[in-house]
């Protein structure tokens, strides 16, 4: 190996993040790239509204008017290379904003763009080739978007054609870091460990903070949010990396900041497919390496799939929210009664209009521990303030704008104690729904557009080559602990007492990363929390079923509970539609542990 070290920023975690992160790491960090993540499901849904009414527009705005604007001479002077995402589905007006402002300023910066994710151009000859990620699903009559994600070929070869910038519509988030590793250490599409270790880089910095602090179940151990240090990896040229952030700023990077990163938004961790490589993170480990210094190591690759995977998405009807808050006695008891009576009364009018019923309803008294349902602590029912939430979607708008125009007569025909309405009327909104499914590699041409409107073909090398094996980084791979629970278990104490853990979205599934602070605890969990525990203990959230996937790496558990988010994104009624807090919750889960332990119950 050459000891050579790139240096990787991630300044953003989603359309809407902190503009204080990209300045930071451009500022008080020595990089050679910075990389910007702005979509998710729910981002490419907004995205693809903006465009239906502006053709112009589709993009993540902010990356040009507020991040581009401001920092574009620094970037020209420091050499540092911008990757990101913020293309949406609209890459080239995206990059066509950039290019203006880089003449307006008279810097000698490149830019390119990856193109070739969008189906929506030959949709119809495409929609043939579509196959549902779920058997039972069929591809909806109208798309409003379809994008493959891509791999991070074309970005390396974006890099090699001297862009300084380049610019992506829908890509594996993990590409925007696998793409300048691939450029500047010239790995082989065929060294499969090492694409899994670039791609681990990309999914530890996707999400900004989150890796350095935010989230971070043991919060109180994160020093000034306010200024939280967004990540930075050092990667080695065998994939190895060391996470970090900026010198003198808040947050923290430790073994659990990083762990809970990794098990984020992750289905089964030994085969984790992507465009360039299926990886496997059930052996990474994850080892501290000094002050906010983390190693992470030993991620390991098999061949890719021959499909991307498509998020397309399709206007399904309209939804509506309304919130009212209610304070006194038994406030839970007449938010849902105000809830139930707003529902019957609209229902009666959309009878004598001729309208159908709701085609869903949802209400959560919001301060009463509603999303724990039958595992809300005895005292949360007995709330004095609870936020009223009721949210409805029907496949008509004029029944939402009978719904929103109904809401406000609560505030003197039901509960006493009725207020917060200063938001006014509930708006009726399009739901976007997602459909996802798969496409050949073989049927998207991909290429980049280059300045002065060159364009230039991407060759997606076919599947070929090895993986390095289990031996690739000296020991043998992950092996699950088979060791039995604990004989005597004398005492129960909360999962929180025992492991970390965080929770994501998965489009209409979520899932919980469980990782045991201390070795010997896993068995106790493993007993504990077994596939039918967690499925009961989610029963008023998780309609599917439950798997349990072992990650001896962390020593750690991941859950995905299949159908829990009520259609997931913006399509969902819930007021966790993404799961965020089903961590949270889980971490209440009683485990019987021996009392020699010495830890603490509530």
């Amino acid at each position: 190996m050459s000891g050579k070290i790139v240096r990787i920023g991630g300044a953003s975690g989603f359309w809407g993040d902190s503009m204080l992160g990209a300045p930071q790491l451009l500022f008080q960090a020595e990089l050679d790239y910075l990389i910007f993540d702005y979509l998710a499901e729910i981002t490419m849904s907004i995205m693809a509204r903006m465009r239906a009414k502006d053709p112009a527009q589709g993009y993540a705005t902010d990356f040009v008017t507020v991040t581009m604007k401001r920092l574009l001479p620094e970037i020209a002077r420091r050499k540092v290379k911008i990757v990101s995402n913020a293309g949406g589905v609209n890459p080239v007006a995206c990059a066509e904003a950039i290019r203006a402002m880089i003449q307006a300023a008279n810097l000698p910066l490149k830019v390119a763009v990856v193109l070739g994710d969008d189906l929506m151009p030959q949709i119809d000859a495409l929609k043939p080739q579509l196959q549902p990620m779920l058997p039972q699903q069929q591809a909806p009559a109208r798309f409003m978007s379809a994008n493959a994600y891509l791999g991070a070929a074309p970005i390396a070869a974006a890099l090699a054609e001297g862009a300084d910038i380049v610019i992506t519509g829908r890509c594996v988030d993990s590409a925007l870091a696998l793409g300048p590793l691939l450029y500047e250490f010239g790995w082989d599409a065929g060294e499969y460990d090492r694409l899994a270790s670039g791609s681990l880089v990309g999914h530890i910095l996707e999400c900004g903070a989150q890796a350095s602090g935010g989230l971070f179940t043991d919060w109180r151990e994160v020093p000034d949010w306010d200024n939280i240090g967004y990540p930075i990896a050092e990667v080695s040229e065998d994939g190895s990396f060391i996470v970090t952030k900026p010198v003198g700023t808040g947050g923290l990077v430790s073994v659990g900041t990083v762990s809970e990163q990794l098990v984020y938004e992750i289905g089964d961790p030994a085969a984790y497919r992507l465009p360039d490589v299926t990886c496997d993170f059930s052996a990474v480990r994850i080892a501290a390496a000094g002050e906010n210094r983390v190693r992470v190591s030993h991620a390991r690759g098999l061949p890719p799939g021959d499909a991307y995977k498509v998020s397309a998405t399709y206007l399904d009807g309209y939804r509506a929210v309304a919130t009212l808050t209610i304070g006194g006695r038994e406030a839970r008891e007449r938010a849902r009664r105000s809830a139930e009576a707003i529902l019957t009364r609209t229902r009666k009018i959309f009878q004598m209009m001729n309208l159908g019923d709701y085609r869903a309803v949802n209400i959560e008294e919001i301060g009463a521990e509603a999303m724990y349902g039958a595992n809300a602590a005895p005292g949360a029912q007995a709330s004095r303030e609870v936020v009223m939430k009721l949210a409805v979607s029907h496949p008509e708008k004029a029944a939402l704008d009978i719904f929103a125009r109904e809401i406000a007569p609560a505030g003197t025909s039901f509960a006493a104690g009725t207020t917060g309405f200063g938001g006014g009327r509930p708006l009726p909104q399009p739901v976007v729904r997602l459909f996802s499914c798969f496409i050949h590699k073989a049927a998207l041409p991909v290429w980049l557009e280059l300045d002065g409107g060159a364009t230039k073909p991407v060759t997606i090398i076919p599947i070929g080559g090895e993986a390095c094996g289990p031996d690739a980084w000296g020991g043998p791979a992950g092996i699950p602990d088979i060791t039995p629970a604990p004989a005597q278990t004398d005492l129960s104490v909360p999962l929180i007492r025992l492991a970390w853990a965080r929770s994501g979205d998965k489009g209409n599934d979520s899932n919980i990363g469980v990782i045991a602070r201390q070795p010997e605890y896993l068995p106790a969990i493993r007993a504990a929390l077994t596939p039918e525990a967690v499925k009961a203990y989610f029963a008023h959230l998780c309609q599917g079923e439950v798997i349990r996937y072992e990650w001896p790496g962390i020593h750690g558990l991941n859950f995905l509970l299949k159908d829990s988010l009520g259609g997931g994104g913006i399509a969902s009624l819930q007021n966790d539609p993404q799961g965020k807090a089903y961590a949270g919750m889980l971490l209440d889960f009683p485990v019987p542990v021996p009392a020699s332990w010495g830890l603490k119950p509530d």
